[in-house]
């Protein structure tokens, strides 16, 4: 879980890796819900803020 909010152009580091085999997304959109784009493959994703902060592990380098 994170201990502090992510802003736009940080990549995280999530629990789980995507089926591509990457655990790295970047954070495109923040607000009620979160908008990450992943590293490896370019898939984009939205979830609720509850949630990504859940499964968030780590922020690799901020913005």
């Amino acid at each position: 879980m994170l201990d502090r909010e992510c802003t736009p152009g940080d990549v995280v580091r999530m629990k789980k890796p995507h089926p591509c085999g990457s655990d790295l997304w970047e954070v495109t959109r923040t607000g009620m819900d979160i908008g990450i784009k992943c590293r490896g493959c370019g898939h984009f994703v939205m979830m609720p803020r509850r949630k990504f902060m859940k499964m968030a592990k780590e922020i690799v380098t901020e913005k």
